[in-house]
């Protein structure tokens, strides 16, 4: 799941694998691109949060800020890139949260070779690793047949059947204090769904690197691993690094809601829950 700059830098060596930048920035998107453009691990492509990870916001914010973009566009983009069902990829970016992004889109899609850069690009740097500058093309391909596990996510209308059920763990991705709704910078509703306990995801890494095995395991042991767990966070980017961090620990039964807080405050009618 997540690879060793240093095993990163074999596989660059020994050209067996296709590096996808994922840098983006929500306060300035075209900050990740720009980024990429003045230096990348050579050979690099880039994906792009909101042109490429992300479909176009919908009416009324239905699917939340960054809505999945339709499988099939996905896949033509990927074959677009040099990218097919069977070609080996390690994303990076320089948080770890928009590579999560596009490694739980290609494992939804059944893709079996995927890693995420850990310590992202700012790890390949500090180890004087070689980059390039401009972009990258790549000789387009068919991406192949695929089918996406539907099993991995769950929508609005799951999330509100399932609020009240015993055997289900809401999981909040974001930092307390948008949690408890003391502070919104981006949404307009604060709070949480009703329920949802806050795991803010960035408690996952501790100087650019993703925690030890125990540490995860210790930092997720309240929560039941026979019990189906739900995770969203405010558009379902910053989710997918504790969906996969879940995985990592044990838990078998992990979805998530992809359309996460700014979906669910699109119906005026859903609850939310505050603690100021």
């Amino acid at each position: 799941m997540f690879i060793s700059v240093d095993e990163a830098y074999q596989k660059w060596k020994d050209s067996t694998v296709q590096f996808v930048d994922c840098r983006f920035d929500l306060q300035d998107p075209s900050k990740g691109e720009s980024d990429y453009r003045a230096a990348h691990i050579p050979g690099a492509i880039y994906f792009n949060l909101d042109s490429d990870l992300s479909d176009p916001v919908h009416e009324h914010r239905v699917g939340g800020r960054h809505p999945l973009p339709e499988w099939g566009a996905f896949a033509q983009k990927l074959g677009d890139r040099g990218i097919d069902r069977n070609t080996e990829v390690i994303i990076y970016d320089d948080n770890h949260a928009f590579a999560s992004r596009m490694y739980w889109m290609l494992m939804a899609m059944g893709h079996s070779s995927i890693f995420i850069l850990n310590g992202g690009f700012p790890a390949w740097k500090y180890r004087d690793f070689p980059t390039e500058k401009g972009t990258v093309e790549k000789t387009p391909v068919e991406y192949g047949e695929f089918q996406v596990n539907e099993k991995l996510m769950a929508d609005q209308n799951e999330v509100k059947q399932k609020l009240t059920n015993e055997d289900v763990i809401l999981i909040d991705s974001r930092n307390a204090e948008r949690y408890k709704g003391k502070v919104e910078p981006i949404d307009h509703k604060a709070g949480h769904i009703p329920g949802a306990l806050n795991y803010d995801w960035s408690q996952l890494f501790e100087e650019g690197q993703l925690k030890s095995q125990p540490d995860i395991e210790k930092h997720f042991q309240g929560i039941d691993q026979n019990k189906e767990v739900i995770v969203y966070c405010g558009s379902g980017v910053t989710a997918t690094p504790n969906v996969l961090a879940l995985q990592q620990a044990g838990y078998t039964n992990v979805k998530l809601y992809p359309g996460s807080f700014s979906d669910w405050i699109s119906n005026d009618e859903n609850p939310v829950d505050k603690e100021v």
